[in-house]
């Protein structure tokens, strides 16, 4: 439960493909009630299964350029001819509302959150080998040889920026992993920012003689 005036924290989650974040991501949001995810808008087609306002925000392609000239994004980028972004009304919201964001985007979609949001908190996950992440994108079974070498390819590229965030996470035990995300975020709760938030009445009785002694 959120109190008056307390100040949401959005978390930044990134990492190379492969190396567990969604399955992690997903674990944390089961673990921590408090969190919350930011659903990003997509131009791509709805496919079979997803539904919209829960997978994406399903927008045509000039919607999404309308919302770009008005500068609705945190973040948003072209993967593969399709737009994704981030709303930035929307995690702006959620955070004054006391509510904490995890928001799963590439190292360049947290350059993006961090001109705009810089009190964010940015965790990249790395495997604990290119081997690892190699067994793992073969072992998905869903992408050819080559597109396995251009994502180790692309991983070596991304892991590259990992000292430019805030926490660096190992993903060789999930168990353990998840522990550190889920560590983060509560270390996050409890630095004297949020804590005078949250504590405002019991502080001002503590450090009043009268509220002591009266």
């Amino acid at each position: 439960m959120s109190h008056a005036g307390e100040q949401g924290t959005l978390f930044i989650i990134s990492a190379p493909s492969g190396a567990g974040k969604t399955s992690l991501v997903a674990q944390m949001l089961k673990h921590d009630e408090k969190l919350g995810v930011s659903v990003s808008h997509a131009t791509r087609a709805m496919r079979s299964g997803e539904q919209d306002g829960v997978n994406y925000h399903f927008v045509s392609r000039s919607e999404f350029e309308l919302m770009i000239g008005g500068g609705d994004f945190l973040e948003h980028a072209d993967v593969f001819g399709n737009y994704y972004g981030t709303s930035k009304s929307w995690v702006r919201q959620a955070l004054m509302a006391g509510r904490d964001v995890v928001l799963e985007i590439d190292w360049q979609g947290a350059q993006q959150v961090r001109r705009l949001q810089p009190d964010c908190v940015s965790v990249f996950i790395v495997p604990p080998s290119a081997e690892t992440l190699r067994q793992r994108l073969i072992g998905r079974g869903t992408d050819s040889v080559e597109v396995v070498e251009r994502r180790l390819a692309e991983a070596e590229d991304e892991c590259s920026h990992a000292v430019e965030f805030d926490y660096l996470v190992v993903n060789d035990d999930f168990d353990h992993a998840l522990a550190d995300l889920l560590a983060i975020v509560r270390g996050q709760r409890l630095r004297m920012n949020v804590q005078q938030q949250r504590h405002a009445a019991l502080l001002a009785g503590l450090c009043n003689h009268r509220g002591l002694h009266g």
